[in-house]
This record gives C-alpha cells, structure tokens and sequence, in this order.
C-alpha cells in the first residue's frame, strides 16, 4: 500500500497545466467514488492496528497534495482562458488612474521650512500627547493662567501633572532645551489641538510651526532680522514687516508681527481690511525663567522665539477665506492647488 501511495504523491507533483475535460477526468480517477486514493480509504480498514497511524498520516496527506494540485490547474486554466479572450484588446490604451496632489497645508509647511533651513535651523519633532510641565509649566505658565483650563485646552487625565493634546508645538522646544546641546536653532512643526468652536476662522484642531534659536549674544535685532528674511522669501522681495508690542508668558519682550499685504502692496483692501498689513505670527526673546526651568544659564545665554499657524499663513498666501476648506477634502477645493504643488 506504501508503495502505491508515494506513486501517486509522485503523479500528483508532476502534473502540468491539463485542459478543463482532462483535468476533470484526473479528479474523478484519484478522487471519485471509485478513484484511486478512494480505494486506498477503504484498503486502509484492513491496515494492521501498529501502521494506521504512520498511513493515516501519509494517506491523508496524499489526498490534501491531489486536491490542492487539482485546484490549482482549473485556476491557472481559467486565467489562461481570460488572457485568451478575444474581447480583451491588449491595443487598447490602458486606464487613465489620476494622480493626486499634495495639500496646500503640506506644501505651505515644506515652503517654510525650506526657508529656515537656508537659515541654518534643523527640525524637531515631538509627541502630540503631552504632560502638563512640557506644555504649560516649563513655559512660564502660571498655575491660574486661562489655557490651563478645560474651556481652552483637551485634557486627557488629572492629577499633579495631567495629561492633554498640546496646544502649541513650544513643547518640543522645551524637550529640546532638555536634551540638546546648545547652541539651539530648530523649527517645530507639528498639529496642535484647543477647545473652540469651528468656524470660518478657527478649528480645535490646526498646524503651527515654531522657531527658537539660542546662543550666546543673541538679541532682539537678531529675531527682527530672522522675521523680515522669512517674509521677503514667502510673500515676495519687497515685503515689510511692523511689530506690535505683545504679551506672553514664554517671552519677554514680546511682539505680534504683520507683514505688508500681497495682495494691494499696502493700499488697503478687504483682504487686509483696509490696513496695508496682514498678521503672520507672535514672537519674543525666550523669558530666563523658561531658561532656567529647562537648565540653561540666563545670564549666559539668550535666545529668541516665534511661532505662526501654518493655516494662516496659506490663508494669506492664496486668499483662502475660510478655514474649514483645508480639513473637509473638498477635491474641487484640492484641485485649485493642483499647479502650485
């Protein structure tokens, strides 16, 4: 019986591609009612009690072998069968697959990075899913300040240090004060997340990038300059910059800046409402407090800081009026880029 089992696992393992009758009549001669390897099922009652195992084993896997093999030639015969169809007209041109673009917001966040890099700055990356320190206390935050609280932030636990979705991408920089060495010149690009109501001019849910340099000497007329360079490389050579005298708690001193409008060159229109100036971002030099919470010596090193929404800045920069385009994937909103990317 032996021997006629492994003839048979050695017919299976050399059949080639067979037509549909001749592969149907191989199945019926090993499987059917009075197929070979039916017949050997039913020779194997006779088997001495010591063999059907070491059978059973071999026997069954004979019949597993002519299955598979059986299975795989009526496959291949049917994909021959269709490659041979002469309604398929291999001189046909092929489907057309449209290609797809990048999103404005990416292409906005390459632009300014690509900027800085000329600058020198290197990127830093940081969780979405922060602490209460990296977010908030490392940065000078008071414990009574408004964006500690849930109206303003997503909190995700309580406790004496909670965890929340961070709300600016100043974590990284506090991580990165904490683990590099100095001096410090990096971007922070990344989606932060706060508790407002979604309209044409806000979302819970926005792209902000951030710079911080840190050195030995380094000065307001330092971040002025960093400022004006960005603007004439994004909005064109003959940008202005104004800054307005701000408040934050990670800075000192702080300022919000404006960029002469692109748009009426500074004549006022209603994209600017009427001022000759766009808003792009809030800066300041880095407060010695933030310093020396994150171990650095104030008295040795200063730095400055800035920090801009990557939505705003592609709002101005092709006169997107509403926000909620950028997260919907409108493709009739995603095409109007498709020349730009």
């Amino acid at each position: 019986m032996r021997d006629k089992i492994e003839k048979l696992l050695a017919e299976i393992e050399q059949l080639a591609a067979k037509k549909e009758q001749e592969i149907e009549e191989i199945r019926v001669r090993l499987l059917g009612k009075k197929g070979t390897i039916t017949q050997l099922f039913d020779e194997f009652r006779d088997v001495l009690p010591e063999q059907k195992r070491e059978l059973g084993q071999v026997l069954n896997k004979l019949k597993v072998a002519a299955t598979q093999k059986i299975d795989e030639l009526k496959v291949m015969m049917e994909e021959g069968m269709e490659a041979e169809d002469p309604q398929y007209d291999l001189t046909k041109p092929g489907d057309n697959l449209e290609l797809g673009s990048r999103h404005p917001i990416s292409v906005t966040r390459a632009e300014i990075l690509s900027i800085f890099n000329k600058f020198g700055y290197a990127i830093a990356e940081g969780p979405e899913i922060e602490d209460d320190w990296h977010v908030f206390g490392a940065l000078n935050f008071p414990p009574e300040h408004p964006a500690r609280d849930m109206q303003d932030t997503f909190f995700i636990s309580e406790g004496e240090n909670p965890v929340l979705l961070r709300t600016h991408t100043s974590s990284v920089q506090v991580r990165s004060m904490e683990n590099m060495k100095l001096p410090i010149r990096i971007m922070c690009p990344g989606r932060v997340f706060r508790n407002e109501a979604i309209s044409a001019r806000a979302h819970c849910i926005f792209h902000q990038v951030e710079g911080l340099y840190i050195d030995k000497g380094v000065s307001f007329a330092d971040l002025k300059q960093a400022i004006l360079l960005f603007a004439r490389e994004m909005f064109g050579e003959n940008s202005q910059i104004r800054l307005r005298p701000s408040y934050f708690p990670f800075t000192e001193p702080s300022a919000e800046v404006d960029v002469s409008c692109n748009i009426c060159k500074g004549a006022g229109c209603n994209i600017c409402k009427g001022t000759g100036w766009l808003e792009i971002m809030g800066c300041g030099m880095v407060d010695p407090n933030v310093l020396e919470a994150n171990g650095i010596d104030s008295k040795v090193y200063s730095g400055f800081a800035f920090g801009m929404g990557i939505e705003r800045i592609a709002m101005l920069k092709w006169q997107v009026k509403d926000l909620r385009l950028y997260f919907e994937n409108d493709v009739r909103f995603l095409k109007e880029f498709e020349s730009v990317v």
